[in-house]
Formats: C-alpha cells, structure tokens, sequence
C-alpha cells in the first residue's frame, strides 16, 4: 500500500468542522424538543376515544415507523417542491427528523402513560383537580421518568440520521462540509475518519449529559 497521510488538511478546515458539529447538534436537539412535544400529542391520539384522533395518529406513527429517514427527507425536499412549496435543505431535513422522532417518541410516551394507575387520575379529579391540571401536574412528570431513558435512544438515533441532509445539499453539517473538503481535496479518508470520530464525540457527549442528568432526575448517586 502506497498512500500517504495528510492529516494537516483536516486541521486546516477544523473551523469549518466544528461548525458543523454545532449544526448538527442543533438539528439533533431541536428535532428532540419538537419531536417530544409533537409525540405528546399523538399519543393521546392514538389513546382518544374519537376515531379521527386515533386514525391521525395512527397514521403518523405508521408512516414514521416504517418509511426510512432518507424518504421522509426527500418527500419534504424534491416531493413538497411539486407542489410549489420549496423547502431549504436544513428545515427539511428539520421537519424530517422532526417528523420521524414525533412518531417513535409518540409510542415511548404511550407507553408511559399505560403504566400510570388509572387510580391516580379518579383520585386527582375527586380531590377537585382539573383533567388538565392531572396531567400536567400529576400525570406527566411521572411519564416523564418513565420515558427519558429509552428517549436517550431515540436522541442517537436523530443524530446518526442527521446525516442524511448531505443528499438533499445541506452543506453546513458534519457530513456536508465532510462531503465538500474531502471532494476539493480528494482526502477521503481523512476527512471520513475525522467525521467519524466527530459523530462519536457528539454520541458521548449525549450519553454522558444524558446520564448526568438521570442521576439527577432519579435522585442517584
């Protein structure tokens, strides 16, 4: 094997690297919150008594499940645009992931609320407390607990799928701004290598925060 490293071209794009590790965070953690707050609905949707909230939900979950990642983000990109509705390359890949967390979120959090004692809501109403109010006050915050954890999954998954916008042009992420040095400079691996370790980084980072702030949450050393 004849090949020659040159890592100093990496070092010499590391602004523009580090940027796209921010973006890249930025999309994972919004796509999260949106994601989470969206899922909230859908899953007292899916859990409602009225058929058209639990077919709207279904269908969100369905799609969401089980389409891949990529064809949510061209549906929003090249599909949205046949109609004349001309979507940038960082919200589509935005609203994809936000699309896609809010149907995978929407179950973890069904789930939540299926192991709350329906006891817990007869006693809060009997004590005069509003429906609303149970939820947000009693309900909720136990879901909360409940959920965080296999939501910390989801959140990796986001991020591993931010990558994707790279083949809708969203050149301001790790792997678009990988994309572009490594075909001006034609160092492949080098700079694959170093949005490699980048990925990873963001990863432990996230696991880390997350676990730090469990400990927290759940009150353990």
């Amino acid at each position: 094997m004849n090949y020659t490293f040159h890592w100093n071209t990496v070092w010499n794009v590391k602004e523009a690297l580090l940027k796209g590790a921010l973006v890249t965070l930025e999309l994972t953690i919004a796509s999260m919150l949106l994601g989470a707050f969206l899922g909230i609905f859908i899953a007292f949707g899916k859990n409602s008594s009225r058929k058209l909230f639990v077919n709207i939900a279904s269908s969100w979950i369905e799609v969401a499940r089980n389409t891949p990642c990529l064809f949510q983000i061209y549906m929003i990109y090249f599909g949205l645009g046949q109609f004349g509705i001309n979507v940038s390359s960082y919200f589509s890949v935005l609203i994809a992931l936000t699309f896609n967390n809010a149907g995978y979120l929407a179950e973890i959090i069904r789930g939540g609320l299926k192991s709350i004692p329906v006891t817990q809501m007869t006693t809060a109403r009997s004590l005069g407390m509003k429906i609303s109010n149970v939820y947000i006050y009693v309900i909720l915050p136990q879901v909360f607990k409940i959920v965080y954890y296999p939501s910390t999954n989801q959140m990796m998954w986001a991020l591993l799928n931010s990558s994707l916008g790279m083949v809708v042009g969203l050149s301001s992420d790790i792997a678009g701004v990988t994309s572009f040095e490594q075909a001006r400079t034609f160092r492949a691996f080098e700079f694959f290598t170093a949005a490699a370790i980048l990925y990873y980084a963001i990863a432990k980072l996230i696991m880390f925060l997350s676990k730090t702030l469990g400990k927290k949450i759940y009150g353990t050393d």
